[in-house]
């Protein structure tokens, strides 16, 4: 019904703004990715909008692309996935990194996100694969895959942290095995 919102912010309280719309206040929920990129108080904004309708209460989402829109319509139309866990993904993740989360189907990502448990998380990937991250050019090969996520998971099972994990990895060259990749990774964590 409400497609988009063109007016002046008038104020700003996380995760809510208020558009003033020629004398029309619209409360507007929006993502922290969307907020963080919002022009000062007083300023002219414009923001693409999805508009819920619940027995209880119509509430009004708002986001600063197209894509983010996108990512959102398609993750309400997940079973269990609400507008508040939408918003909470696309707070936690850039679009970009959802799809490549979806793309390599790294539930780890997703769980770091609150309220994402690891069942919701891998529901969510299986749900979005395909509909997401492929078309944004990010799914990587099989083989590229399977090998960066051996040596992630052999890692953190050694007892490094995601990011430790993740930082030895980016050290390592592209055509690297498994075993060659985890020799290495342990020698540049143990510098």
């Amino acid at each position: 019904m409400i497609g988009k919102l063109s007016g002046i912010l008038i104020e700003k309280n996380p995760p809510q703004v208020l558009v003033d719309c020629h004398g029309v206040g619209y409360e507007v929920d929006v993502p922290m990715s969307t907020f963080y990129n919002l022009p000062a108080t007083g300023e002219n904004v414009s923001l693409l909008t999805h508009f819920v309708v619940r027995e209880d209460a119509q509430i009004l989402y708002g986001f600063a692309s197209q894509e983010e829109r996108a990512a959102f319509r398609q993750l309400i139309k997940i079973s269990g996935v609400g507008p508040r866990m939408a918003l909470g993904v696309l707070s936690g993740l850039s679009v970009a990194e959802l799809a490549q989360a979806i793309a390599l189907q790294e539930a780890g990502r997703l769980v770091k996100i609150p309220g994402i448990g690891k069942k919701t998380a891998e529901r969510l990937l299986l749900e979005l694969k395909g509909k997401m991250g492929s078309d944004l050019g990010l799914s990587a090969s099989t083989a590229t895959h399977s090998t960066h996520n051996d040596i992630m998971q052999a890692l953190m099972a050694l007892g490094y942290s995601d990011k430790e994990a993740t930082l030895a990895f980016k050290q390592l060259p592209a055509d690297v095995t498994v075993s060659d990749g985890i020799k290495q990774a342990l020698k540049a964590l143990a510098k």
